[in-house]
C-alpha cells in the first residue's frame, strides 16, 4: 500500500511540475511577443534580440521569432527533457476595427457584455 502511495505522489508531482513548465513557456512566449511588437520599428534583428532577452529573464527559451510589419510572432520553449513545452505567442496592433465591436456599446468585448465600471456608473 506504501509503494502505490509513493508512485501516486511522484505522478502527482511530476505533472505539477509539467504544468509549472507550460506556465513558463507560455509567460515567457507572451512577454517576448508583446516586448517584439513593441519594439518593431528597431527592426526585426533588435526587436528579436529584445525578445530573447525578455524570454531568458522569465526562465524560457527563444525558439523563433518573426517580426512582420509591427506583428510579432515569437515560440518559446521552456524544461528539459520529457518535461519540454513549447508554447507560440503572437502581439500586435489590434487593427481599424479594435475600437469598437458590433454588438457592444463602445468596443472590446463580445456581443452583450459591458465593462463592469459602465454597469456600475450609468443609470438603470
Amino acid at each position: 500500500m506504501i509503494a502505490v502511495l509513493c508512485v501516486v505522489f511522484g505522478v502527482v508531482l511530476a505533472l505539477g511540475q509539467a504544468v509549472v513548465i507550460r506556465h513558463r513557456a507560455a509567460g515567457g512566449a507572451d512577454l517576448a511577443a508583446l516586448a517584439a511588437a513593441d519594439h518593431w520599428t528597431e527592426g526585426s534583428a533588435g526587436a528579436c534580440a529584445r525578445a530573447e532577452r525578455i524570454a531568458e529573464e522569465t526562465g524560457a527559451r527563444l525558439v523563433r521569432c518573426v517580426v512582420v510589419g509591427d506583428v510579432s510572432d515569437v515560440t518559446a520553449a521552456a524544461g528539459r527533457g520529457p518535461f519540454t513545452a513549447e508554447v507560440r505567442a503572437r502581439a500586435g496592433p489590434g487593427g481599424p476595427d479594435a475600437a469598437g465591436t458590433p454588438g457592444t456599446s463602445e468596443g472590446g468585448g463580445p456581443p452583450g457584455r459591458e465593462e463592469p465600471w459602465k454597469r456600475r456608473h450609468e443609470g438603470p
